[in-house]
C-alpha cells in the first residue's frame, strides 16, 4: 500500500498530533546525533512540546554545560554579525555621502567650464565676471609662458643641429683636402702652404660672418676642383 504524502499543516487530532510529535522528535534527535558523529559538528538541540516539556540534545557528554556553551557561542556570533552589518551599513552611508559630494563637485566644475567658455553668463554677478576675467588672464599668462618655453627649446635644438652640421662640414672638408693632397706633388703642396701663409684678407664684405665663411668655403672648393680637373686632363 502506497503511503500518502503528509500535508504540512497542524494536525487537529490531539492524539495523532502527540504520536507524530513523539516519532518525529526521536527521528530529529537521531539525525542530530548522526550529524555530530559523522561530521564532527557541534550540535545542540532544544525542543519544547505543546505541554511545555523539554527535550534536548548536545554533542558533548556534559549535556547541560555543552548546550550553554553552544548557546553562548551562538549569541557571540550573532553579535559579531550584527556589528559587521552595522559596519557595512556605515561604510555604505559613507560611500553614498561621498558620491553625493563628488556629484556636486562635478556639477560645480561643469558650471565653471561653461562660464569660462562664455556660456550661461546671464546669471553671473559683476564680482563673478571679474573673477572669471582674472582667471582667464592668469590662464593666458601660463599659456604664453609655456609657448615661449617651447620656442626657446626649439631654438636651442636648432642651434645644436647647426653645430653638428658645421662639424660634419669641417670633417668633410678635411677629408677632401687629404684626398686632394694625394694628387699634388710635394712642390705643389709647398706652394699652396706658402700661399696660405702669405694670404692677407683685404676684401670688404657686408653681411653676417657665417655667410662670409660659407662663400669662402665654396670659392676654395671650386678652385680646388678646377685644379684637380686640370691635372686630370
Amino acid at each position: 500500500m502506497v503511503r500518502g504524502k503528509t500535508q504540512m499543516k497542524r494536525i487537529e487530532n490531539e492524539t495523532s498530533r502527540q504520536v507524530t510529535f513523539s516519532k518525529r522528535r526521536n527521528g530529529l534527535l537521531k539525525k542530530a546525533f548522526e550529524l555530530s558523529v559523522l561530521c564532527d559538528a557541534e550540535v545542540a538541540l532544544i525542543i519544547f512540546s505543546t505541554r511545555g516539556r523539554l527535550y534536548e540534545f548536545s554533542s558533548s557528554t556534559s549535556r547541560c554545560s555543552s548546550i550553554n556553551k553552544t548557546v553562548e557561542r551562538y549569541q557571540r556570533k550573532i553579535k559579531d554579525l550584527g556589528d559587521s552589518h552595522k559596519g557595512v551599513h556605515e561604510n555604505t552611508q559613507i560611500l553614498k555621502d561621498g558620491d553625493m559630494s563628488m556629484a556636486k563637485t562635478i556639477e560645480h566644475l561643469e558650471n565653471s567650464r561653461r562660464k569660462l567658455l562664455g556660456d550661461e553668463l546671464d546669471t553671473c554677478s559683476l564680482d563673478e565676471l571679474r573673477q572669471l576675467e582674472n582667471q582667464l588672464e592668469r590662464s593666458l599668462e601660463k599659456i604664453r609662458a609655456r609657448k615661449n618655453q617651447l620656442f626657446m627649446e626649439r631654438i636651442e635644438k636648432l642651434k645644436e643641429e647647426e653645430k653638428c652640421l658645421l662639424q660634419v662640414n669641417k670633417r668633410l672638408r678635411e677629408q677632401y683636402l687629404i684626398e686632394r693632397g694625394r694628387y699634388l706633388s710635394d712642390e705643389d703642396l709647398e706652394v699652396v702652404k706658402k700661399k696660405r701663409e702669405e694670404e692677407v684678407e683685404t676684401e670688404l664684405f657686408i653681411g653676417r660672418p657665417e655667410k662670409q665663411m660659407t662663400l669662402k668655403l665654396k670659392a676654395a672648393s671650386h678652385d680646388s676642383a678646377h685644379k684637380y680637373l686640370h691635372m686630370q686632363n
